[in-house]
């Protein structure tokens, strides 16, 4: 993401002190929907952090269906790398056709759903980029230096997934191995249709959550 208001102060006073293009482009690297970033930067002013937690989990938790698909279209399945180096994601690298697990890749999530992208690519939502793939890189560490049998196993789950809910598997991976995100995905493969679209809401808010409060650490862009 380009840099945007390069003036602006870190923290909350700095997130309020931005344009709106500026606001929604950084919120748009927390969730990639249009409409939640319009949402969270006109309910500006934020007194803290807590508020815009409060403020992000909400919109995404009222997200209509279409809108989480935008959003999951900027991730990349777990354990893929973001295409182009981080200028687009949601995708499959080199070789990948199928949901595989190829290396370190998204915040735990994978995520497009095929109704918004076809084979879980898709154009970049704006103001994903650089800064979503190097967060993407981090919160899924744990798939780094995984048991090949574990991958395997979750290349193998993301298929199922897939075929069952017709989009893919996104889960707030932060902190957890691939051996847990597998546990994760294989229990939730019993959840019907409507539960999981509950599950997938409140993992994406998970995620912007996190993000948000990295976004507050550097507005500027430049992290």
């Amino acid at each position: 993401m380009p840099n945007i208001d390069a003036t602006a102060p870190a923290g909350p006073a700095g997130f309020n002190a931005l344009g709106a293009a500026g606001a929604e482009a950084g919120l748009l690297a927390c969730c990639a929907s249009p409409v939640f970033a319009r949402e969270v930067a006109a309910r500006r002013p934020y007194r803290d952090l807590a508020a815009l937690e409060s403020a992000v989990e909400a919109a995404v938790l009222g997200l209509p269906w279409p809108e989480v698909l935008t959003a999951l279209a900027a991730h990349p399945r777990i354990g893929e790398p973001p295409r182009d180096g981080g200028a687009a994601s949601g995708a499959t690298g080199p070789g990948t056709g199928a949901p595989g697990v190829t290396g370190p890749g998204a915040d735990g999530a994978g995520a497009a759903g095929r109704d918004a992208a076809g084979d879980g690519g898709g154009p970049v939502p704006p103001g994903a980029g650089g800064r979503e793939a190097s967060w993407s890189r981090r919160e899924q560490s744990g798939v780094a230096g995984a048991d090949p049998a574990v991958l395997a196993a979750l290349a193998e789950g993301n298929r199922a997934y897939e075929a069952r809910f017709g989009h893919i598997y996104l889960v707030r991976a932060a902190g957890l191995t691939a051996g847990e995100m597998l546990d994760r995905l294989r229990a939730r493969l019993r959840n019907d249709e409507e539960t999981e679209r509950d599950v997938v809401r409140t993992e994406l808010a998970g995620i912007a959550r996190l993000r948000v409060a990295r976004l507050l650490e550097d507005p500027e862009g430049t992290a």
